[in-house]
């Protein structure tokens, strides 16, 4: 399992491998054929509630974590989809719209993902 993370304003790279748009919004200014995107998933992301409560705010990324997991464990299929394709693709990237790189859904998804496969393995 390799899972990177990409900004979505980052130009695309054949080193990201199947790219998977994980924000429930389009990313501003850029045009899908631009993107290049492989598979978005947009129930994947925060609710509205969420994002908006987070805004990106390193202060409430601790309970931001707590609470997109819980999130996420009503997600299953939206979870089982972007496995199956981390499993079948080898090296996958999450794409992402926030200029914040280290407090954002997509940073949480890949560790939450990431503890998921090891899970597995086992």
């Amino acid at each position: 399992m390799n899972i990177k993370l990409k900004r979505a304003y980052d130009p695309p790279s054949k080193e990201d491998g199947f790219r998977i748009l994980v924000d429930r919004l389009w990313p501003r200014g850029i045009k899908k054929e631009d993107l290049k995107i492989d598979f978005w998933i947009k129930e994947i992301a925060p609710s509205n509630e969420l994002r908006r409560w987070f805004a990106h705010d390193k202060g409430k990324w601790k309970e931001f974590q707590k609470r997109y997991d819980e999130e996420l464990k009503e997600k299953k299929h939206a979870v089982e989809e972007i496995d199956k394709e981390i499993q079948n693709k080898g090296t996958v990237t999450l794409v992402y719209g926030s200029k914040e790189p280290l407090y954002n859904n997509a940073v949480f998804l890949k560790k939450y993902l990431e503890k998921k496969g090891k899970k597995n393995v086992f």
